[in-house]
């Protein structure tokens, strides 16, 4: 191993000792089933935003996104600015309502869980379908971070892609099986503020050394005249309807916000609804600034390369070459453990809440109401169960990070995101309502996202048409259906004047 690969090991393996240290801090808080998986709704404003957008972001802020901006130019941009909206419009008009009903049906502490309570299903279906919904996509979400650590270590040094991903793997599980949801949390908010000074710093000091703004603007106009490219382009060129499809699809990413369970669970976990203001301030800026810096990377990438005559292999390494390229070996070692912490942060969050859909939403159903002990170890082997089979996935390595998350984000924001919206803001949607929208959501995602067929047909997003079809589908069922019970009608109003109430 070089001298350079020494300073920036010792770095990454300073990181990995804080997170094991924050993980057996949990683990010391961490003595019943309820506190594994969801911390006892007891997070601060503070925890909750930067943990939600630290377990958002993922591997992809680091990777996926600064390597489309690398490959493609602003047009890819779109999906920035759509994932800065969902972030304000889910703390302000989910979080609040969520954190409420939710302890009014019953304390439910994961989605399949509110969503039976809520509309009163008997069947159990609602509960059941919900949490093998979850559970199938967060398996190929688990597996892109799995594929972005293997990437990481490979780029960064050299080593085999399957160690790479066993190493991150392997200490992911580590504080998630034992720090529980508290664990995840308190991680995700020292690996955020690391993201967020990394992606700061690199795009700065990137900018410097190319001579300034105007420098890197005249830099990334020469590539683009060799390569016949339109990187300063927000339409890519022109507003054809390819470019126009392309804009709707990065902003539909913002939708994908209303239906993804690791981020509503931090508004199951909130202390009050009445702190949403505060932690919709903190998140919103945390993704705003992230994200300019992601952006600002991918395309000082161009311009640094034009200068240097080279171009990258992987357009998804932009992030880690530079930082290796600008600084001192043990600094990159620092910022190179930011892209670990987006990796991680994303994948123990998953795994929590996988973790949950297993034990209190499937495991629950045939034995209702297992002792604290018991469901603690179960949350515990769940963790590991998920790992193992997205581990199996996540051995092929052509699949790029951005695909991957784009399809998982596509999947939960279709079938749940508007089953949660019309849950907070429509009392007349029923049980067989929601549940036939759920499943006509998740399936059409599905279908346009894996059918080649249909995706290349019409360059659309998969989470438009899903979303789509389930509104749809959630609404006719609903209207043709009979009136929910009218205890969830009182319930509904309870609700409504808690979140009114001074």
């Amino acid at each position: 191993m070089s001298e350079e690969h020494v300073y920036q090991f010792a770095a990454i393996i300073l990181y990995l000792l804080l997170m094991i240290g924050i993980g057996f801090y949990a683990y010391r808080r961490t003595n019943t089933g309820r506190e594994f998986l969801l911390a006892g709704r007891d997070l601060s404003p503070r925890v909750a935003a930067l943990s939600a957008g630290a377990s958002d972001m993922s591997g992809w802020l680091m990777m996926g996104l600064p390597g489309a901006l690398y490959a493609t130019g602003l047009i890819e941009a779109w999906i920035a600015i759509g994932l800065i909206l969902g972030t304000w419009l889910n703390w302000k008009i989910v979080a609040p309502r969520l954190r409420v009903y939710s302890e009014i049906t019953e304390d439910a502490i994961t989605m399949p869980a509110f969503f039976e309570q809520r509309f009163r299903d008997r069947t159990r279906l609602l509960r059941s379908v919900s949490a093998v919904i979850i559970l199938l996509f967060f398996i190929f979400y688990v597996a892109s971070m799995m594929v972005a650590s293997g990437a990481f270590f490979q780029s960064a040094f050299g080593w085999p892609y399957m160690t790479g991903l066993f190493v991150v793997a392997g200490f992911t599980l580590l504080y998630t099986v034992f720090g529980g949801f508290l664990g995840v949390s308190l991680t995700d908010v020292a690996q955020g503020l690391l993201m967020l000074v990394a992606l700061i710093a690199v795009p700065i000091i990137a900018t410097v050394q190319l001579g300034g703004p105007g420098e890197v603007v005249s830099l990334i106009s020469e590539s683009d005249v060799q390569a016949g490219l339109e990187h300063l382009s927000f339409t890519g060129g022109g507003m054809s309807t390819a470019s126009i499809l392309i804009i709707i699809s990065g902003l539909a990413w913002g939708l994908g916000y209303f239906g993804q369970p690791h981020i509503l669970a931090r508004h199951f976990a909130i202390r009050s609804h009445k702190e949403a203001t505060t932690a919709r301030r903190i998140g919103t800026g945390w993704v705003g600034f992230s994200m300019l810096g992601a952006v600002l990377t991918g395309l000082i990438g161009v311009a640094w390369f034009q200068r240097e005559g080279g171009t990258l292999d992987d357009p998804e390494t932009v992030f880690l070459v530079l930082s290796q390229i600008l600084f001192h070996p043990f600094i990159a070692g620092i910022i190179l453990a930011a892209v670990l912490a987006a990796i991680m942060s994303t994948m123990s969050s998953q795994l929590i809440v996988s973790s949950s859909a297993l034990v209190e939403d499937i495991y629950g159903l045939f034995k209702r109401n297992p002792n604290e002990r018991t469901q603690l170890w179960l949350g515990r082997g769940s963790v590991v169960l998920v790992s193992v089979i997205a581990i199996l996935i996540a051995q092929d390595p052509e699949a790029t990070v951005l695909d991957l998350v784009g399809f998982a984000w596509a999947g939960f924001g279709a079938a749940f995101g508007p089953m949660i919206l019309m849950a907070l803001y429509w009392r007349r949607v029923t049980a067989m309502g929601a549940l036939t929208g759920m499943v006509a959501g998740a399936a059409v995602a599905y279908i346009w996202g894996t059918v080649p067929a249909i995706k290349e047909a019409l360059n659309l997003y998969e989470i438009v048409p899903g979303v789509l079809a389930n509104f749809a589908v959630a609404i006719v069922v609903s209207l043709l259906t009979a009136k929910p019970a009218p205890e969830i009608d009182e319930e509904f109003n309870r609700m409504q004047k808690t979140i009114s109430a001074k």
